[in-house]
């Protein structure tokens, strides 16, 4: 256009950060990669990096994913767009804001590292403290997301197999809420909401105890919960 100055302004970057969660071992994880680069050479931090030209934040995010962690194949995950971080002084290297992402994987594999990560790995979330940058804040935004949207959204079910017990499902909420739930109450709950999931006719698994195999269920159509399914108050009462 005649007569604008795309050097009138002060350029910046634009980079994208993931807090990708899976759940191993019944305890939370997020994925963190050791840079191996300066700013923050060695300190552990978020994957991420910086959106090409030709790119969108999302396609960035998937990019870097697979770069920093060489888990290439995420199409299934969950994968949504938290907020943008726009703080001047967030990176000491320039002006950076950044796109942050949350991500879900069910089953998630080991991690390696790649780009300018010297190596990833899954650190249990409780751990994931002190990190480059502010990727601790960043972490539990993600982390408070995740939780509230358990609440009112069929998301749970993106951090299990796609056939899972009741017992399974429930787990994903006890874990990432900390907290325990009323195993009868949580059964009727789910089977009552329409569209949450759908049992697998047939399908049965052992887990464990001595009891009779478990159903399975797959999820369901529905991607809202009504009524939602309220994390429980520290009192032990529904939210």
């Amino acid at each position: 256009m005649d007569g604008y100055d795309k050097y009138a302004f002060e350029p910046f970057a634009v980079t994208v950060d993931l807090a990708v969660f899976t759940i191993r071992a019944g305890t939370l994880h997020v994925l963190l990669v050791e840079r191996g680069q300066e700013p923050y050479a060695g300190q552990w931090a978020l994957p991420g990096g910086f959106v090409q030209p030709d790119e969108s934040a999302e396609c960035a995010a998937r990019r870097e994913l697979g770069e920093e962690t060489g888990l290439t194949d995420v199409s299934g995950s969950h994968l949504e767009q938290l907020r943008t971080y726009s703080e001047p002084d967030r990176d000491p290297r320039m002006r950076v804001v950044s796109v942050a992402f949350a991500a879900l994987l069910p089953d998630a594999p080991e991690a390696h590292g790649g780009s300018d990560a010297a190596q990833a790995r899954w650190t249990p979330y409780d751990c994931a403290r002190g990190l480059a940058f502010d990727h601790d804040r960043i972490l539990a935004d993600a982390r408070e997301r995740v939780g509230a949207k358990l609440e009112y959204t069929c998301l749970a079910t993106a951090f299990c197999p796609p056939e899972f017990t009741l017992g399974e499902l429930q787990q994903v909420y006890e874990t990432v809420w900390g907290t325990s739930l009323d195993r009868p109450n949580f059964r009727r709950k789910v089977l009552a909401t329409p569209g949450f999931v759908d049992a697998v006719p047939g399908a049965a698994r052992l887990t464990g105890g001595r009891g009779k195999p478990a159903a399975l269920y797959r999820a369901g159509a529905a991607t809202t919960l009504h009524p939602p399914l309220l994390r429980p108050t520290p009192e032990g009462r529904p939210a």
